[in-house]
């Protein structure tokens, strides 16, 4: 039997070299599912403080929280103490802006009121947020002069303490006009009490919680009342 081969097919002509080909369509890449990891990892650390403290706070916690790996958060905290410094500074902007708040509602002119709202204010923002206030106090959980945002700020808060109370040297309405002795004897006297009240020693004292932010302004009081020329 005599083989047949296969009618050839036509041949297709070539594309030739200047003919336009199909673009590839090149998908876009997409970003980061968070959109911004280190702000995710701030706040979930600021949770971990809220609810345990300082001690409850590890990047993989936190990485584990904001639903990242457990290496992924390191490019922007390498350590703990990187993140802990992170919470400071939230935590002092929080703090600026409760003074800033209190500030609005006194008259500039005057300066004896403000400096009370300035330390109720303090103590109003510790009281309420004792383990915020203990990681922005506590120098050895971070490594403040590496801190430039917490710093800004708590220059900010000495700046303005420095301000009200030249203020009220000025119109004479204090003993001394030693600015930098009253800015740290109020310092020492809001931060103490503060540091009284999350070392829990209120109760050995026969003060209940209920009755802290009351004992708080009228220690104030007092403090004002020391430093104040009579009316």
């Amino acid at each position: 039997m005599t083989r047949t081969s296969p009618p050839k097919r036509p041949a297709t002509r070539r594309a030739s070299s200047g003919a336009a080909r199909p673009s590839k369509r090149v998908a876009a890449a997409k970003p980061y599912h968070h959109g911004d990891l280190r702000r995710v990892l701030v706040d979930a650390a600021f949770e971990l403080v809220t609810e345990g403290g300082a001690e409850a706070v590890s990047v993989r916690e936190a990485a584990r929280r904001a639903g990242v790996s457990p290496g992924a958060p390191f490019r922007h905290f390498p350590s703990r103490d990187a993140l802990l410094a992170a919470v400071a500074e939230e935590a002092q902007r929080r703090f600026r802006a409760e003074i800033s708040a209190a500030l609005a509602d006194v008259p500039e002119q005057d300066p004896l009121a403000r400096y009370r709202a300035l330390g109720r204010a303090y103590l109003r923002w510790a009281l309420r947020n004792p383990a915020h206030f203990e990681v922005i106090s506590t120098g050895r959980l971070f490594d403040y002069e590496a801190a430039g945002e917490l710093r800004a700020d708590n220059a900010e808060i000495i700046a303005t303490t420095a301000r009200v109370l030249e203020e009220a040297g000025a119109r004479g309405l204090l003993r001394t006009r030693d600015v930098r002795v009253l800015q740290i004897a109020g310092r020492a006297l809001v931060y103490g009490f503060a540091r009284m009240k999350t070392d829990g020693h209120f109760p050995r004292w026969g003060v209940a919680d209920d009755e802290v932010e009351l004992l708080a302004d009228k220690v104030l009081d007092l403090f004002l009342a020391g430093i104040a020329t009579e009316s």
